[in-house]
């Protein structure tokens, strides 16, 4: 099981749509995770149509129009691997302790929030991954999203890429 895993778009904001390599990367993958803040519903819209499943959550720049449509923390099983997505997870200094109280059971976290793409393991086991953003770099030197595989309920082939 292919994923693509994207967050921070803020469309039409910080760009007027997603980069094509991204756009291909939806067709690749089997499940799309969007971690939050999308910003208009349009994406939304068109990620629905456009993948073959989607995951998503609502972010602290959604408003209540993506925040009907979309939970603050999606959970989902993929090939017997237990997923979160919840756009913030505070600071990063103890994130992976964090983490492990509020999402016990999670084999996956995904993140957004702070652009900065991050990749680490809690001490309970849980792998966290921030994708970055495809369309704000902020302080980075790139934008970025991230591509992983599952298989078997293992998490796998995890790669950090850079547009």
């Amino acid at each position: 099981m292919r994923l693509l895993l994207i967050s921070d778009t803020h469309l039409p904001v910080r760009a007027k749509r997603l980069p094509d390599v991204v756009w291909a990367a939806v067709d690749e993958a089997d499940v799309v995770i969007h971690a939050g803040d999308w910003v208009h519903v349009a994406l939304l819209d068109e990620l629905e149509e456009r993948a073959k499943r989607l995951v998503g959550c609502w972010g602290n720049n959604d408003g209540d129009d993506l925040r009907a449509r979309l939970p603050e923390v999606a959970r989902v099983s993929l090939d017997g691997l237990e997923v979160a997505v919840v756009h913030e997870t505070g600071a990063a200094k103890g994130r992976e302790e964090r983490c492990d109280r509020a999402y016990p059971g999670v084999d996956l976290l995904v993140f957004g929030h702070s652009h900065i793409p991050w990749d680490s393991t809690s001490p309970a086991g849980m792998r966290l991954l921030n994708p970055g953003s495809p369309t704000d770099r902020r302080r980075q030197p790139y934008c970025t999203f991230q591509t992983a595989v599952i298989g078997a309920g293992r998490l796998k082939e995890v790669a950090l890429h850079n547009i």
